[in-house]
């Protein structure tokens, strides 16, 4: 279990293909789809609470329900892609969490719309696990920024455009139309993607036979600085689509409009930082070949001037200037979202990509259950946010390190499958 000693992946060819562009364009619009999906409880909840006669508390756990699953399934995903068909396994996924979504505007009850959340999870995970495999698999090392820049463009649009489209279509059309309408086009997805998904044996392997044991993984100090550098990461995320809303309002008392444009251009810099990022990412490894620097640069580098300019944030009493800063804190975050992911396809390999990136994943996102709760308990117990950013604030600092000196060479790892025992 140790680092390959050849030359990392070498691309053949600069150009994207345009099989391979489609194919990431349809990852692209399915995250977005996902993250879309996710989101819309968020956007009902203040009418839904009332329809359905929900308790604060009640609400509280349906808000947090998706990631009991979301989280805990992620290994399990990871397995099943690397074990089974992984095209097949994403739109399996697909359709069960199109199916949850649709149910959610049929349903009544609390119980019957705890457990749609929770299928709702169960269905989403297979999303990242998938897109790291069929990546790994199919995409050239030189590709990859690309390809991961895409599908963070949908991650990031996702939350502006279910924010500001889906509340206006609530209000025209109502919540329970509006999750109906949501299931069938997230259904509709599978249409071109079993026409146009990447077939054939992908890229040319090692002789392994089987991916690695998630104990092989484990005892891999990358895969740890992988994980912490995720969790990190994934706490100012939280932290923006819980509570940037809310302290934008109540802490600069901004109105429900300005938030909603100031949150618009901070997401909607994000999704041009992480193309930007991705494909400057590929350019710089096709021309020096030394993915350890490329990546450890936008990812440490990246998280590092975000955690900076976030914490400023706070600090500044200029709203203009605060919110300049803001989004360039944004742009900063945008520089290793889809660094981090082609990391890990490359340190993972093809054949392991799916379970390495499922444990990632769930490392990752306990961060969305635990960041939003410590905001909220800061912010009861203080009264105001300067904790919450200064925490946040030294959490995707410590990203910063992980990636930085926990993170080792950037190249193909050597697993106990690989090894080849003299006679």
């Amino acid at each position: 279990m140790m680092n390959a000693a050849a030359p990392a992946e070498r691309a053949q060819s600069p150009r994207l293909p345009f099989d391979l562009a489609r194919v990431a364009v349809l990852l692209s619009v399915s995250v977005l789809i996902n993250y879309i999906d996710r989101g819309t409880l968020s956007i009902a909840a203040p009418i839904l609470k009332d329809d359905l006669h929900l308790s604060p508390s009640q609400l509280g756990v349906l808000l947090s329900s998706f990631f009991w699953t979301y989280a805990t399934f992620q290994i399990i995903s990871g397995w099943l892609v690397d074990r089974f068909e992984v095209n097949w396994v994403l739109a399996i996924g697909v359709l069960v969490w199109s199916c949850a979504t649709l149910s959610t505007g049929l349903i009544h009850g609390f119980a019957l719309l705890l457990t749609a959340r929770l299928l709702l999870g169960i269905g989403e995970s297979v999303a990242y696990p998938s897109y790291n495999k069929i990546i790994a698999k199919h995409f050239q090392a030189s590709h990859r920024g690309r390809a991961n820049g895409l599908i963070s463009a949908g991650w990031a649009g996702g939350p502006a455009l279910g924010t500001l489209v889906g509340g206006l279509l609530m209000a025209r059309v109502g919540w329970r139309l509006f999750f109906v309408v949501m299931g069938v086009a997230s259904a509709i997805w599978l249409l071109p993607w079993i026409k146009w998904m990447p077939r054939g044996p992908g890229l040319a392997t090692t002789k392994a036979t089987k991916p690695a044991s998630i104990v092989e993984i484990l005892l891999q100090r990358s895969a740890w600085g992988t994980f912490a550098g995720l969790f990190c990461f994934n706490y100012l995320w939280y932290f923006l689509i819980t509570w940037l809303p809310f302290y934008l309002v109540r802490q600069r008392g901004f109105s429900l409009q300005t938030m909603s444009l100031v949150g618009g251009a901070a997401f909607f810099a994000l999704a041009i930082s992480v193309l930007t990022f991705g494909w400057l990412a590929d350019r710089w490894i096709a021309t020096s070949n030394n993915p350890t620097r490329v990546l450890k640069t936008f990812c440490g580098g990246g998280l590092a001037l975000a955690s900076v300019s976030f914490v400023t944030v706070f600090l500044v009493a200029d709203h203009i200037i605060a919110m300049a800063i803001l989004i360039f804190s944004c742009v900063a975050l945008g520089m290793c979202s889809p660094n981090l992911w082609t990391m890990t396809q490359i340190l993972a390999g093809p054949q392991t990509a799916g379970k390495w990136a499922g444990l990632e994943n769930f490392c990752g996102n306990l961060a969305g259950i635990v960041a939003p709760i410590v905001v909220g308990v800061i912010l009861e117990h203080t009264g105001q946010f300067f904790w919450a950013f200064a925490i946040t604030g030294g959490v995707t600092l410590l990203g910063a390190a992980s990636y930085i000196f926990l993170v080792g060479q950037v190249e193909p790892v050597v697993w106990h499958s690989q090894l080849v025992v003299p006679e």
